[in-house]
């Protein structure tokens, strides 16, 4: 496995921290109160997740300084 060449900077990307709300997104809705989940109509949850995954992949292809 060869790293990229700017490894130590991966805590910097755009895609790292999208990559670590969608990972803590189940967890934080689990938590919710109902209330609170009752704002997201029904049936809404695998298209956020789904707009999430989109927004990693473009903060991954973007140029980042």
């Amino acid at each position: 496995m060869k790293l990229v060449s700017d490894w130590k900077s991966v805590w910097r990307w755009h895609s790292t921290w999208i990559g670590a709300a969608i990972t803590a997104v189940p967890f934080v809705w689990m938590e919710l109160p109902p209330d609170i989940k009752a704002f997201m109509p029904e049936g809404w949850e695998p298209y956020v997740m789904a707009g999430m995954f989109v927004f990693m992949v473009l903060g991954r292809i973007k140029d980042q300084p």
